[in-house]
């Protein structure tokens, strides 16, 4: 059975220490690139939910529209009469 030994721990402490700067020295240069990766797909995502709204919008515009070109049909009752206050 092996033991531990003081020079193994010293040893074990260092690469950690070294797997953990190392980790941040390259999450520092990476960390830009992917923060704005994922900052352009969540604009992207924007400006597309963005696009289909407007579109349908302009769709149900379009049929409004559609309905109101036809004419309607107007019965004339009577002659109109402007009633004025008297005092």
């Amino acid at each position: 059975m092996d033991t531990a030994s003081f020079t193994g721990l010293i040893k074990t402490i260092f690469w950690i220490i070294v797997i953990y700067y190392s980790l941040r020295f390259i999450m520092r240069l990476l960390a830009p690139v992917l923060i704005q990766q994922v900052v352009k797909k969540a604009e992207q995502n924007f400006y597309g939910k963005q696009q289909e709204y407007y579109n349908q919008n302009t769709n149900t515009q379009q049929q409004y529209t559609k309905k109101e070109e036809q004419p309607k049909e107007s019965k004339k009752v009577g002659e109109y009469i402007d009633f004025e206050e008297i005092d």
